[in-house]
């Protein structure tokens, strides 16, 4: 789909490199076990000085190539591995807004988020440009989190910038008879047989060791109100990287176990401390990326890390420990969940939803660090943002799923030209959910730790 730019390098695999790996599997079937809500990757440049209009232009034409130049085709069995196809070029036009207040950017990001993004029938991304009537320009990348993760993206998004595009050579769409796909896929499910029993036995060793956690997990939360479609509150606040830097070390503890601390006393703030000690449990992504062939649209594993909000503000050394902990546990083999994954396919799509709920337990906090951005990332015009944002939302929402779930809290922060950006997505129960309350929490608690934030 779309033309090929000069220069990109297209890359042949063998056979099976088009079947989704378990995890990009797993994800696809969580978005499917919850009404198709689907979570995203949203990128933000704001631009105060003029936008050069053709890099940008050409950006707009590299991006739809690497982990951003596919699709998802289901596999014609109903416990199929799914298998990735083409679909490079741009997925949809570069949509240039008119100008409107710089007040209103907010509402713009939340606009664009809700946009339809479809990593099956495409588009799987779109790119939008939002002139403001100060002269400041934003622009925002969204794409569906089953084609890319932030190393993915970060990746794809290089190669744009860089004007060296790549074509992994998938096949294209719809391209094999039905005959042929279900001889194809049986033989992968044959090939995945004797992976799967190792797989049995371990999920029952798991299954046993849980067996408290499944039977006394949470229950289905009653409704407060009418159902329908909602966008969840979101905010950004820009903090300077030697502030940040200077109060982890303050508190001893590092950059990394601040952003556990703040996760955690807001997590607090928003009622998900858990009743009987009082601690958040944060779910923490850990990327496993293994270079630039690996071709996983989510390489990564969670850690889970229990920390206690009543003495992180002053002290972060036992966040430091309690964050040091879950990922060395992950590292060593001692957190077995992952080793799930190659059932994923077999389980039924009304258990998914389940399932994630014993693995990672009740009012969970979702705390990504994204580490050191690239500096090139900022560049995407040729010039340097003044700010870049990376906000993890999700579409397809409704109330109702929200409120069963008790709601949901997401930070995920990066690192980039001097500032530290700390993006957080949020949903509380009963609460008023407005992007003004958000923010007053995340000010709040920025504050607890000596901070300050320019909002975005």
């Amino acid at each position: 789909m779309g033309g090929r730019p000069r220069g990109v390098r297209t890359h042949r695999g063998d056979r099976v490199t088009d079947r989704l790996a378990y995890i990009d599997q797993a994800t696809f079937l969580s978005m499917q076990a919850n009404d198709y809500r689907s979570q995203l990757v949203q990128y933000v440049w704001v631009y105060t000085h003029p936008v050069d209009e053709e890099r940008l232009r050409r950006f707009h034409r590299n991006v739809g190539f690497g982990f951003a130049g596919r699709l998802i085709e289901p596999s014609i069995l109903p416990f199929g591995r799914h298998r990735w196809v083409t679909a490079t070029g741009p997925a949809a036009p570069l949509d240039v807004e008119d100008a409107r207040p710089p007040g209103e950017l907010g509402t713009w990001l939340d606009e664009r988020s809700q946009r339809r993004v479809d990593p099956v029938h495409g588009p799987g991304w779109h790119l939008g440009v939002l002139p403001m009537t100060d002269g400041t320009t934003a622009v925002t990348l969204v794409a569906s989190h089953c084609l890319m993760d932030h190393g993915a993206a970060v990746s794809t998004m290089t190669d744009a910038i860089d004007d060296t595009p790549r074509d992994f050579g998938y096949g294209e769409p719809r391209a094999r008879t039905r005959r042929a796909a279900l001889a194809s896929d049986l033989r992968q499910v044959a090939r995945d047989l004797p992976e799967l029993g190792r797989t049995v036995v371990t999920a029952a060793k798991y299954a046993y060791r849980s067996r408290k956690e499944i039977s006394a997990s949470r229950p289905p939360a009653a409704l407060g109100g009418p159902d329908g479609p909602l966008v969840l509150p979101a905010v950004s606040a820009v903090v300077d990287l030697g502030d940040w830097d200077a109060r982890a070390s303050d508190l001893g503890g590092t950059g990394y176990s601040l952003l556990a601390g703040f996760a955690a006393v807001l997590g607090e703030r928003m009622g998900r401390a858990r009743p009987a000690d009082g601690a958040v449990t944060l779910m923490i992504a850990l990327s496993d990326r293994d270079g630039r062939d690996d071709r996983r649209g989510n390489a990564m594993q969670i850690a889970s890390a229990t920390v206690d909000p009543s003495s992180a503000t002053t002290n972060l050394t036992a966040a430091r420990a309690a964050v040091r902990e879950a990922l060395a546990a992950l590292r060593d083999g001692h957190d077995d969940k992952h080793a799930l994954l190659p059932i994923t396919p077999f389980v039924p799509i009304r258990a998914v939803r389940r399932t994630a709920d014993v693995i990672f337990g009740d009012l969970p906090v979702s705390c990504s660090n994204l580490g050191d951005v690239p500096p090139a990332l900022s560049r995407i015009d040729g010039t340097e943002a003044e700010y870049m944002l990376f906000r993890p939302v999700d579409q397809g929402v409704t109330r109702a799923a929200l409120e069963r779930a008790g709601g949901q809290l997401v930070v995920a922060a990066g690192r980039n030209a001097g500032h530290v950006s700390v993006n957080v997505v949020g949903y509380e129960v009963g609460a008023e959910n407005t992007r003004e309350w958000l923010a007053d929490k995340t000010v709040r608690t920025l504050s607890d730790f000596g901070l300050k934030g320019t909002l975005i």
